[in-house]
């Protein structure tokens, strides 16, 4: 899942960012509130951690902007004003969360999970597609009842895969939401990745679930039994 994060605050910004980074989240962090609007028009993010106040244009008046452009990526608002009157303006703005520092990081990655889960069909946190399992918030992952070690961006590639079943997912498509933009790439990436994934979560088990379609990309799909 890939995240803007815009905060001016350099120490709290890089801290965020670092454990974002530790979560499996792919990070892009701006400090100011003309720049963030930028980022926020021209890539299609999974969330947004949205300061208000901001150098340039502050928070609630970014929000405004990219709701009236049909921008409907999930916003969670940062404040260190805690009144009644600045939360409702945060949310009245069209963000989806509302955050006061200072704040514990855990509590943020639960609003953070939340928000992601907001529009998917399942709404306990557990990701699962046929016999296979991922939880976000501990990164336990299991197939047919057996724990899985994946790595944080292995992990990260998985659950996009399990946000978006039985889609089929172009290269371009998965760089973009797995990576951010300070990540220097190499061509084959993905492939590398999703072969990875594929040794942990299919090579140990009966049914493939993880198919490439030549040319285009990939599809996470119910278990298949093997020709």
């Amino acid at each position: 899942m890939r995240i803007l994060l815009v905060e001016d605050d350099h120490r709290l910004s890089h801290s965020l960012k670092a454990s974002l980074l530790d979560e499996g989240y792919a990070v892009d962090a701006v400090f100011d509130g003309d720049e963030g609007q930028s980022y926020a028009e021209s890539v299609a993010y999974d969330a947004i951690i949205l300061d208000v106040m901001l150098p340039g244009k502050d928070g609630i008046l970014v929000c405004r902007a990219l709701r009236r452009q049909r921008i409907n990526t999930p916003i969670l608002m940062l404040t260190a004003r805690d009144a009644i009157e600045d939360r409702v303006s945060g949310l009245d703005s069209g963000a989806d969360d509302y955050l006061v520092k200072p704040f514990a990081l855990h509590e943020l990655l639960a609003r953070l999970r939340a928000l992601l889960r907001r529009n998917a069909p399942q709404k306990t946190g557990l990701l699962t597609l046929g016999d296979l399992s991922a939880d976000p918030a501990t990164h336990v992952v299991q197939r047919e009842g057996q724990h899985i070690d994946l790595t944080a961006r292995e992990f990260a590639l998985l659950e996009y895969f399990l946000r978006h079943p039985n889609q089929v997912l172009t290269r371009e498509m998965i760089e973009d939401h797995i990576w951010s933009y300070d990540f220097t790439s190499v061509s084959n990436i993905v492939d590398v990745y999703v072969r990875r994934l594929r040794r942990k979560i299919d090579e140990p088990f009966a049914g493939e679930m993880l198919e490439t379609m030549r040319g285009v990309g990939y599809r996470l799909r119910e278990p298949q039994r093997r020709s």
